[in-house]
Parts: C-alpha cells; structure tokens; sequence
C-alpha cells in the first residue's frame, strides 16, 4: 500500500506544479534572483539601511536588464536592416554548396525530389473518367481592427506582467527574507529545528555558490568570444558575446544556441569560409575550455547533483514549465538534492540525484571482486592510494572486504567458493599493487626483531597477516606468517626457546573468536611473559562489542586495525621509538 501512496502523492505533486505554474514559476524565478541578490544587499544595508539598500539594487538590476534589452533589441534591428548588404556573399555561399554537390549524391537526389513535386503537381488524368474540378476554398478576409486590440495588447502584457510580479516578489522577499526564514522552520521544523536549519543554510550556500561561479564562468566566457570574434571580424561581436555569455545560464541548449547565431551572421557576413570556420572553431575551443577547466575547478561541490541527473532534471522542468523550467532547473534540483538529505522519506531522491558516492570505497571494492571486475576493484585501490594515506589502504578497502566475504559466507549468502575468489582476487591485488610475497621469508634476517604471525581459521586471516608483514616491512620487526593456527612441535620449541619477541594472531570478524582464545590461553600458559596481540581486523559495523574473553585468556591487546596492530607489537616487542618506523615506511 506504501509504494502505491507515494506514487499518488508525486503524480498529485507533479498536477499541483503544471496546474499552478502562472504562480509558482513567478515566485521560482524572484527567489533565484533573491539569492543572487543578497549578498550586494547585505553589503550595502550596512551603510543605507535595509528598505533603501533592497530599492537601490533592485532598480538598478531592472534598469541595467531594459538597457541591455534595449541594446540587444537596437542591435538586432541594425543587423536586419544590413542584411541586403550581404546578400552578395550569401549567393556566393550557396553556389560554392550547390557546385560542392553537383554530380553527386546530393544532385540526385535533388533531382528525384524535383520529380515526386512534378508528378505530385501535375493535373488529374481526364480521359477515362471526365474533367476533375478542384474544390473551392472560401477564405474570409482577415479584418484587422479594434477587435483584434486585446489579443495584440495581451500578447505584449503577459510577459510584461510576469516581470513586474517577479520584482514585486524580489523586492518583498530581500524586505523580509528573516521573517520568511522564520515562518518556514516554524512550518516545516516543528520538532525537527536542527535538521531544518541545516537543510536551509544548506540549500541556500549551494544555489548561492552556483549562481555567483555561473555568473563568474560565464562572464570569462563572454569575454573570450568577444575577444575571439573582434580579431576575426565579425560584426556585433560584443552583442555576440554578451548573449553567449546570457544563454549558458540555461543548461546543455544554451551554448548551442549562443554559437549558432553568430556563426550564422558569419556566414553571412565574411567573405569566404576560413573564417566563418575559424568562428565555429572558437566556440568549440572556449567551451571545451570553460567545462574541462574553469568549471572542473570552479565547480567542486558547488552544485552536488550527477551529471546524468541533471541531464534528466533539465528534460522534467522544461516539459513541465517551458523554457523558465530550463532556466531553473539547476537551482531546483539543487534544492530537491538537500531536502532528500535531511527530510525523512526523501532518501530516494537524495540517493538518485546526489553526486555523493552511493557506496563507500569499502563496499564498492567488494562488489567489483563479487562481479569478478578485477580491473575496476584495481582502480578503486589506485584512487584511494592517489587520495589517501596508501598505510590506510589494508584497513579502509581491502581488510574490510575480506570481512564482508566472512560475513555473508556465514549468513549463507555466499557459497565458499564464491568467497574464496574474493579472497584470490585480493591476494593477486595485494602481490601487484604492493609487491607483496606470497609466502613469508625462508629465513628471518639476523637484524630483525621476529615476530610469531598466526592465522586462525585460514586464508583470510594469512591473507590479513602478509598485509601486516607489508606494513612492518620498514621497521625494526619482521612477521614469520603461519598458514594455520596450529602449534606444532617445532612453534612450540621456537616460542619456548625465546625466537619470538611477540606473537600476532590473525582472526577476521564477524567469525567467533573461539580458535584464537584457545591458541591465546595455550602460549600465554606455556610463555606467560610473550606479549601476545590478537587482530579482530574488521569495519565498524562488524567489530566485536567485546575483547573481554581474549584479555581474560591472556592477550595483552586486541586491535581492530592493522595500523593500530604495528604500534602495539612495537611497543610490546620493546623497540625504541625512534627506531619503530622508518621515514620511507609505505
């Protein structure tokens, strides 16, 4: 029944904002200007007070948007009344096309075009079935007097009236944006202040952040195409510019649309092709320029949405409000993206539109070894290793999916084969991202400090210990790795005749740590002075509540990390801090 509510409700939604759109598209497009507006407001109320600081700005922002309307229109007008002049070169343009074509393909198919309108045209054939007489068409005159006054005025006043009600919004919303800040956590923060204050401050720093980089990146983009279209000629270049500029606050149409009218004015208007070329040619240098640099920097975090949903967020608000929804459809996605972070029941929209990562580092290493995706869980360890301490690499990533593997094994989720190619895939990883051996030293080195490393149950845990070998491969210790926890005649006579400085047992959650305990209570009964650690290497979620029942048998300490297991067997094995870890220590 659930499922079935929710999908009413968003249909009931959806109705609500196509229906009320005469209302609600006003009210979206004051309060984007209001957040662009506010810092110059806050910055000027200082020194004239809030009624005259919100007036000042808002008419000079209504006066500069008819001036360059103005301008824009003027321009417009000049250039159609010098288009005669072109019309040399425009003949010029199309005999070059059409001389391009002749004797190909694209005469043919004129040709076949022109013989289907002939055939199409030609009169009825009358032999056989007497004349054909057309119908007759009875058009009325079109009687243009005072009854077509009010579509005429309603045609110029409905944009008019729609830019007088978004100032008046404007003007009301900067008069009283604390009142109104008030008013919506009291309605939608009622027992829930905290989350609402965060959500607000939230939504609006990134709609704010945006709109001012929007306006920054496409201010340096303005100028390099009038700088670009001045050398090479083309008339109007500033009005070319500023639209450019203009047209890329509307998403992926924008840009298309800003460097198709002056590369057709080009055509138009310059001589030859090179340089209507070279003007196609500049867009596609400045706006490669401006998304793989400008906005790869400028950009980060600052709007928080995929690029895919945006991308579909783009087509929803256009089919719903028209070119406006475009317009605006950055800043509300924006704002759906920080409602579905902190409103309950929302975490689907915030999950399917958010740029945040969907799965931890962790989670996604461990998936790609499940679908055998060896090459993108290499990748994963690469971008962690190129973000992160590359020490931290065994207990963020690898040590983690080592434990889901256990967990799921257990839970019978996954068959033992299946787990055992987890454990594989990370092995090969391990041995060539790390260079890590397969298998301990023949013989420990003279100058080392040994250190007994015992697996509990198996491969994962021998696994977990080669990873520490690797971490202690830089300091005065080296780990003698055991495949299995058993102890054999020959550990026992090393242990008993002091070869070991300490003792680590490797035993991965969630499995119980009853083979550990047992092998704990045997050494610390045969050598009650050997420091002994256990590992219970696992993410937080599967850490054990408890190291009461390892302690009580005699471990000295019981880690949760492998990073925290080196500083213990240092300090147990008596190494001078000092020495403990070298600089180069990977």
């Amino acid at each position: 029944m659930q499922p079935w509510l929710t999908f009413i409700g968003t249909v009931l939604v959806v109705a609500v904002l196509y229906l009320a759109q005469a209302v609600l598209v006003p009210i979206a497009l004051a309060m984007l200007l209001a957040f662009l507006l506010t810092p110059v407001v806050m910055t000027l109320q200082r020194a004239v007070g809030r009624v005259a600081a919100v007036l000042a700005v808002v008419m000079l922002t209504v006066l500069l948007a008819f001036g360059a309307g103005w301008i824009v229109t003027q321009q417009l007008a000049t250039l159609v009344q010098e288009l005669p002049t072109y019309r040399q070169n425009i003949r010029q343009k199309i005999q070059d096309v059409r001389f391009a074509g002749k004797g190909g393909s694209v005469e043919a198919l004129q040709k076949t075009v022109a013989e289907i309108e002939a055939q199409i045209d030609a009169p009825a054939d009358t032999t056989d079935r007497g004349t054909v007489t057309r119908p007759l068409i009875v058009r009325p005159e079109q009687v243009s007097g005072l009854w077509s006054f009010p579509a005429y005025v309603g045609t110029i006043l409905a944009p008019l009236s729609t830019a007088g009600l978004v100032v008046a919004f404007v003007i009301f919303i900067l008069l009283e944006r604390e009142e109104l800040r008030n008013r919506l956590i009291r309605l939608f923060g009622h027992g829930r202040l905290v989350v609402t204050t965060k959500a607000f401050d939230e939504a609006g720093r990134r709609v704010s952040r945006y709109l001012l980089v929007q306006s920054f990146v496409n201010m340096i983009y303005a100028i390099g195409v009038a700088i670009g279209l001045f050398f090479l000629g083309v008339p109007y270049a500033t009005l070319w510019a500023a639209l450019a500029g203009a047209l890329r606050f509307i998403p992926y149409v924008g840009p298309f649309v800003g460097a198709a009218m002056p590369t057709v004015v080009a055509l138009a208007a310059l001589e030859g092709w090179t340089r209507p070329l070279l003007v196609f040619g500049l867009f596609v240098v400045i706006e490669l320029f401006t998304n793989l640099v400008l906005e790869a920097v400028l950009y980060a975090g600052a709007v928080g949405v995929s690029q895919v949903a945006l991308l579909v967020a783009v087509a929803f608000w256009s089919w719903l409000w028209g070119p406006l929804g475009l317009l605006l459809a950055t800043p509300l996605t924006v704002c759906l993206v920080v409602m579905g972070k902190y409103v309950p029941g929302l975490e689907l929209v915030s999950t399917m539109l958010s740029d945040d990562p969907v799965l931890a580092t962790d989670l996604s290493y461990y998936q790609r070894l499940l679908a055998g995706d060896q090459a993108e869980a290499s990748d994963l360890l690469e971008r962690h290793l190129a973000a992160e301490d590359p020490e931290s690499v065994f207990d963020a990533v690898m040590l983690p999916a080592l434990s889901y593997a256990e967990r799921d094994r257990i839970e019978g989720r996954l068959e033992p084969e299946e787990e055992q190619a987890v454990i594989d895939a990370t092995g090969e990883l391990l041995s060539m991202t790390f260079d890590v051996p397969t298998s301990g030293p023949e013989s420990m080195p003279a100058e080392k400090i040994a250190v007994l490393g015992l697996a509990a149950a198996g491969a994962p845990d021998a696994l977990a210990l080669r990873m520490l070998a690797h971490l202690l491969k830089d300091t005065p210790l080296v780990l003698d790795v055991r495949e299995r926890a058993v102890l054999s005649a020959e550990v026992l006579e090393a242990v008993k005749a002091g070869r070991y400085r300490a003792v680590c047992i490797a035993d991965i959650p969630p499995s119980a740590p009853s083979r550990s305990r047992y092998v704990v209570k045997r050494l610390h009964a045969l050598v009650p002075e050997l420091p002994i650690v256990v590992g219970r290497w696992a993410p937080d979620e599967l850490a054990d509540e408890s190291n009461e029942a390892l302690t009580t048998a005699g471990a000295a300490y019981v880690a949760t990390r492998l990073l925290e297991t080196r500083v213990q067997l240092l300090r147990l094995a008596a190494v001078p801090l000092t020495d403990q870890v070298s600089p180069n220590a990977a």
